[in-house]
């Protein structure tokens, strides 16, 4: 089995998009993560996958706490802008911080505000679970899909 075949393969099962972001001393910041999922409803927690290489997972890490924007289906450029490394990833992001700090970007169909509880080993990625403090979702906006290498839309009528 190649790299190639494992991302083929798994490119197969559609994800949502969400970008991660918290507050620092620098100001907001955030990435771009298709690595994210519930994991437990009492308490309720989630997990996110945050790649080693990240040079913004380590200063979400030192904020303690962080917002995981599901973002919506129109917000494709948003992702990309939050998937590039370096630059001001916020530059004509509209939001408000949240009731932890951590931002919450408008136009998101769901944010879910968590504390970092654990951090672990995940092979190329680090695997982190939150505990959820605060929550909410706008279920007239259709979710952000990742699919085969392409973003898609979900049809929510």
């Amino acid at each position: 089995m190649s790299l190639e075949d494992f991302r083929h393969v798994l490119g197969h099962f559609p994800t949502g998009v969400t970008v991660v972001t918290a507050m620092t001393q620098e100001g907001p910041t955030g990435f771009c993560c298709q690595s994210f999922s519930s994991l437990s409803l009492d308490p309720p927690m989630v997990l996110i996958l945050p790649a080693r290489t990240s040079t913004t997972w380590p200063r979400i890490e030192a904020a303690g706490r962080f917002c995981v924007n599901v973002l919506g289906h129109d917000q494709a450029d948003l992702a990309l802008g939050f998937a590039r490394s370096g630059g001001d990833k916020f530059a004509g992001v509209t939001w408000a911080p949240g009731h932890n700090g951590a931002p919450r970007v408008e136009g998101a169909c769901a944010w879910i505000e968590a504390e970092v509880a654990s951090i672990g080993d995940g092979g190329d990625h680090v695997v982190v679970h939150g505990r959820v403090s605060e929550l909410a979702a706008d279920s007239s906006v259709a979710p952000l899909i990742f699919h085969r290498g392409e973003f898609a839309q979900l049809n929510c009528a």
